[in-house]
């Protein structure tokens, strides 16, 4: 190692698993709110939020003090599902709150979670969860889809270069185009469930139509499929709405969160009715177990990040003061170029294509120099990433795209 490389970076790079051989190796010292503080207050604007998890921001007030809390009262006490954790209960009242949506699709209500300790670990849970309760095994999810990188998440991958090298992973998994009603004809009787991303993330950030999701909920009624939204990315506010699913005037009967659902803190959940998920009660009782899922201070801290979303976006009777809609509309506005080619996106889930990765790369790289961190998609490596946390004003994110703009030039 270079000796003009510090004694942290040498560890960093000598110790600690990497998994590319150019990752950003950027030393932060501290973050606030939008903003990442390196090395000598080099200050940066997050425009990624740790990918969609910091959507109330870095070190939110009222996610500090919920910790705080917690933290005098106790940490880990048993595995999850034996004691009643006030945290734990608390945050589960205020997430079946979030769920009492008006549809009209007769699917039962979501009031039963199990908490997990990330968005792959819901996910495993889920598959788990479909084929205890369906007595089926094929499973159906999206080309170019990403729900995780444990195996049996990365069974559901639609992208091979991304899994050929960890095969044999999980069989009867088939894959369908996201967007693409026609393909829905592969849900037959014979698939426990349909998991799939409600706005595709790492394949760019494709919205589907209103029609299209209103179809799948149909065919998985139709065939006795279960329907498993994945809202790693799309939950808490992301998109303008709470849940992404909420503008589709349907209903899954299996949801996933994670990511910006613990303000920072390391939290997952899938979440089903109490018909479907008291099928780990028996043959085999325990049938499925997690050490530290709903950490208490986890917990703690996702309540107070969901209180904070929950009233800015207005459900609370006090008026909308994220705008997260409006923001992701004045990004799309301010972000015009001839290079940009297209901005895909709802609320603050944008992509902002360009021509190539080629292209892309030293764009993100002088953005990165010049106090802008963005990024770029695992499926969609020539598309711009942006997704700030949902605090940004108008005038921070007039800041962001203009040094992004000039990053282009």
């Amino acid at each position: 190692m270079s000796d003009f490389l510090s004694h942290r970076q040498q560890l960093f790079y000598n110790h600690l698993a990497q998994t590319s051989d150019f990752p950003l190796a950027l030393e932060i010292e501290k973050a606030e709110g939008i903003y990442l503080y390196g090395k000598g207050e080099k200050k940066y604007v997050d425009m990624i939020s740790g990918i969609a998890v910091s959507n109330v921001g870095h070190r939110h007030p009222k996610v500090l003090e919920a910790i705080r809390q917690q933290l005098d009262k106790y940490l880990h006490l048993m595995v999850y599902g034996e004691y009643i954790e006030t945290p734990q209960v608390r945050l589960v009242q205020a997430l079946v709150k979030t769920l009492q949506v008006k549809n009209n699709d007769n699917v039962p209500k979501l009031d039963n979670v199990y908490f997990t300790n990330s968005g792959a670990e819901a996910v495993e849970g889920a598959m788990k969860l479909a084929k205890r309760y369906t007595r089926r095994h094929e499973i159906i999810s999206c080309y170019n889809a990403y729900h995780g990188s444990t195996q049996g998440a990365l069974s559901l991958a639609g992208a091979e270069f991304f899994k050929r090298n960890f095969r044999p992973l999980l069989p009867d998994i088939k894959h369908i185009t996201h967007g693409r009603i026609e393909d829905l004809e592969k849900i037959t009787n014979h698939t426990a469930a349909v998991i799939i991303e409600v706005i595709s993330g790492e394949a760019g950030v494709r919205v589907p139509t209103r029609e299209y999701h209103q179809a799948l909920r149909q065919r998985c009624i139709e065939t006795g499929t279960l329907l498993i939204f994945d809202e790693i990315q799309t939950g808490f506010g992301r998109t303008g709405s709470f849940w992404a699913f909420e503008q589709y005037g349907v209903r899954p009967d299996v949801l996933l969160c994670a990511k910006g659902m613990g303000g920072g803190m390391p939290i997952g959940a899938f979440i089903a009715s109490q018909e479907v998920m008291s099928v780990f009660k028996n043959n085999p009782i325990l049938g499925h177990i997690t050490t530290f899922g709903g950490h208490p201070v986890s917990c703690a801290a996702s309540l107070a990040t969901l209180e904070v979303i929950w009233e800015g976006m207005g459900y609370g009777g006090k008026g909308d003061t994220l705008t997260v809609k409006e923001k992701g509309e004045l990004i799309k506005k301010t972000l015009i170029h001839p290079k940009i080619k297209e901005i895909r996106g709802e609320g603050l889930m944008l992509a902002v294509e360009f021509e190539s990765f080629d292209a892309l790369k030293p764009i993100i790289d002088r953005a990165i120099e010049n106090g802008v961190i963005t990024d770029w998609f695992l499926f969609c490596d020539n598309s711009m990433r942006l997704a700030p946390p949902l605090i940004i004003s108008e005038s921070q994110i007039l800041t962001a795209c203009n040094v992004i703009l000039e990053a282009i030039d």
